[in-house]
């Protein structure tokens, strides 16, 4: 039978991992979690100043940069993504990737189907008399 990976520590019946049953598997040490949550409100007050300056089309790139830079360090410390398998991480990401992928081509396809993509005609009609 396979192992799942685990220690070889078979002597413990209630051990997983090399944890003892109740022990939290991935203690973070606390100035780690006030740094990343100091960082999250940092991030956040720099989106919101961010909304005073009209950086024209640009604006909601960095808007996505800044939310994006923040969901990583939710799920790297807060989902204990960084300190987990990382096969965890690899479906984590390519979740990222398949949302990227599927609201650019959503926003690909409101553009084209907008109607600011109509055919203007720039020609005059013309005018027809009509003689009774």
């Amino acid at each position: 039978m396979s192992d799942h990976g685990h220690s070889a520590n078979t002597d413990s019946a209630h051990s997983h991992d090399g944890h003892a049953e109740g022990d939290f598997a991935h203690p973070i040490p606390l100035p780690l979690l006030f740094g990343v949550f100091i960082a999250l409100v940092f991030l956040t007050i720099v989106t919101v100043a961010q909304a005073n300056f009209d950086l024209g089309s640009i604006d909601i790139a960095i808007v996505m940069f800044i939310a994006t830079i923040k969901a990583v360090l939710v799920a790297l410390f807060f989902m204990h993504l960084a300190f987990d398998k990382p096969f965890n991480l690899i479906v984590f990401l390519s979740s990222f990737v398949f949302v990227g992928l599927f609201v650019t081509i959503t926003l690909s396809d409101a553009k084209m189907t907008s109607p600011a993509n109509e055919n203007i005609v720039d020609e005059v009609p013309v005018a027809v008399s009509v003689d009774l």
